[in-house]
């Protein structure tokens, strides 16, 4: 399963938002991607990966899992701002 999401941090996924991503990539204990249309989908369960797709607030990206709760939750954290938090 495909969902595609735009990210609602001001300033994207920098450190602290992205490690925020990654925990809860880790807690839902599913195997999920991350990336950029057009681009490379990388394990969203990598900080340094995530970090390394450059993703700036209001971007567009693509998570994949096959696990669709996990992605409805993940979305749904993405579509936050994060640095509010």
């Amino acid at each position: 399963m495909e969902r595609n999401v735009v990210v609602g941090s001001a300033q994207g996924l920098h450190a602290r938002p992205a490690q925020t991503f990654v925990n809860a990539v880790k807690g839902t204990g599913a195997k999920v991607t991350i990336g950029k249309p057009g681009g490379n989908a990388v394990n969203a369960a990598s900080l340094l990966s995530v970090m390394g797709q450059g993703i700036k607030g209001g971007e567009e990206v693509i998570l994949v899992s096959d696990d669709a709760a996990a992605l409805d939750e993940l979305v749904a954290l993405l579509e936050k701002d994060l640095d509010a938090e």
